[in-house]
C-alpha cells in the first residue's frame, strides 16, 4: 500500500480544552521561540501540575521541571541507561493512588515492564516506582478513554506481544486504588504501531494496529474485539496512530508516520458501491524519516486541527534509513485537498531539534496557544508559540 512513497497527546486530546480558540484566520506560518530547558537525553515528557500549586511543570526522565519557567529541577529517580537510550519510552500523568497528586506511568524496551512513578507530594522525596504487569518490551505507551466512563486506560505497544488494556482500580469514591486490572483484547502479536479511534462509526473506541484494526464490541472490556485486516500500515508504524476525519466527510481517517523508515501518510476511509470500508493511501511528506510521534491539535487557534509531528533524533542510534538527514518538526495544515507543510524548526544534525518518543503540548504561557515540549537524545526544549 505505501511502496510508492518509500525511499503514529492519544492522552494529549485531553489537553485541548486548555486551548481558546481564535477568531479569524491565523498568519502562517506560525512564529516559535525556542528554549533550552535541559541537556539530557530522555526521549518521553508530560507537563503537569507535580506539585498542586497551580502552575503546570514539566517532567522527563529523571528530573521533573518547576513552572512557569522551568529553571529549577527536581529529580524523580534514576532510570537505567542503555547505550544512547534511557528505559522510559513514556510518561502518562494519572493520580494512580488517589492522594490528589498526579503521578505518572512508564515503561521501556529493556525493563519489560509496564510501571508507575509514585509522586511523593510535597516531601521531596524520590518516587517510589511500581510494576504494573511484566509485558515484554514496551516501544513506547499512550492512554485513551476505552469504556467511555471518562478515565484514561493505559495500552502498552509490546511488539510480538498482545494487545493489552491496562485499567486503573478505583474505589467506591472513584479514586485509585493504586492497582491495575489487566485484558488481554487481542491474543496475537500487535507489530510496531499502534492507536485508537472510532474506525467503525459506532462511537466506540477501536484500536487500530500496524497491519489492521480491532473492533470494539459494545463493552469493551467484557466482551471479544474483532480483527479486520483492511490495510498495511508502515512495518515501523509510529506511536500514535491517529484515528481523525481528516476530509470531512464523517468517516475517519488514518495518519501514520514511519518511525523507522522514510514517510508520512494519510489513509482514507471511503465507502464502496456494496457499503464495504476502501482505504486509500496519500503520502503527506516522503522525504523525511523517524516520524514517530504525533498529535492533532489546534495549533493555530482558528477552531481546526492541525497534525503536530517531527522526526525523532536518532530514533535507532544512527542507524534508520535517513538518520543523518537534518532534522526538524513541522506542523501540517489541512487545506481542503491536502496537507501543507508548515516548520517549527529544521536544520542540520546536531544543530536543529528533533523529537523523542512522546513530546508534549500545552499553553504555558497563557495566550491560548499550545507550546510544544520537545524532548529527545538532543535535549529537552520548549517551543514557545508566539502565533
Amino acid at each position: 500500500m505505501f511502496a510508492s512513497c518509500y525511499t503514529e497527546h492519544a492522552y494529549v486530546f485531553n489537553f485541548l480544552g486548555l486551548f481558546s480558540k481564535r477568531t479569524g484566520s491565523s498568519p502562517m506560518p506560525l512564529c516559535f521561540r525556542k528554549a533550552l530547558i535541559a541537556d539530557e537525553r530522555y526521549e518521553a515528557a508530560a507537563v503537569f501540575d507535580v506539585d498542586n500549586n497551580g502552575v503546570l511543570d514539566i517532567v522527563s526522565g529523571a528530573w521533573w521541571y518547576e513552572g512557569p519557567d522551568f529553571k529549577k529541577r527536581h529529580p524523580v529517580a534514576p532510570v537505567a541507561a542503555y547505550d544512547e537510550y534511557y528505559d522510559d519510552f513514556s510518561c502518562i500523568p494519572m493520580d494512580i493512588n488517589g492522594n490528589g497528586y498526579l503521578d505518572f506511568v512508564t515503561g521501556g524496551w529493556w525493563g519489560n515492564t509496564l510501571r508507575w512513578r509514585e509522586n511523593p507530594g510535597k516531601t521531596g522525596e524520590q518516587w517510589q516506582e511500581h510494576v504494573i504487569a511484566e509485558v515484554g518490551n514496551v516501544e513506547t505507551t499512550r492512554a485513551w478513554d476505552m469504556d467511555g466512563d471518562g478515565m484514561l486506560e493505559v495500552i502498552p505497544n509490546t511488539p510480538g506481544g498482545p494487545v493489552r488494556i491496562f485499567k486503573l482500580v478505583t474505589d467506591a469514591q472513584g479514586k485509585g486504588t493504586g492497582k491495575f486490572k489487566e485484558y488481554v483484547v487481542y491474543d496475537e502479536p500487535q507489530g510496531h504501531g499502534l492507536g485508537a479511534g472510532d474506525i467503525a462509526g459506532k462511537g466506540r473506541m477501536d484500536i487500530v494496529l500496524n497491519r489492521g484494526w480491532l473492533e470494539a464490541p459494545e463493552k469493551p472490556l467484557e466482551q471479544p474485539w474483532q480483527f479486520h485486516q483492511d490495510f498495511q500500515l508502515p512495518e515501523s508504524a509510529g506511536v500514535p496512530i491517529l484515528v481523525v476525519d481528516v476530509n470531512g466527510n464523517g468517516l475517519n481517517d488514518i495518519i501514520v508516520g514511519a518511525g523507522h523508515n522514510y514517510g508520512l501518510y494519510w489513509v482514507e476511509q471511503r465507502r464502496g458501491s456494496a457499503g464495504n470500508r476502501e482505504w486509500i493511501s496519500h503520502c503527506i511528506d516522503p522525504d523525511n524519516s523517524q516520524y514517530h510521534d504525533m498529535a492533532w491539535v489546534d495549533i493555530d487557534g482558528d477552531g481546526k486541527c492541525e497534525l503536530v509531528t517531527g522526526k525523532r533524533y536518532r530514533a535507532h542510534c544512527g542507524n534508520d534509513p535517513g538518520a543523518n538527514d537534518p532534522y526538524g518538526i513541522y506542523y501540517f495544515k489541512w487545506n481542503g485537498e491536502h496537507f501543507v507543510k508548515q516548520v517549527i524548526e529544521y536544520g542540520p544534525l546536531r544543530q536543529s531539534k528533533g523529537l523523542g518518543i512522546q513530546f508534549a503540548l500545552a499553553d504555558l504561557t497563557g495566550n491560548g496557544l499550545p507550546d510544544i515540549v520537545a524532548p529527545g537524545k538532543d535535549g529537552l526544549c520548549v517551543f514557545y508559540n508566539e502565533g
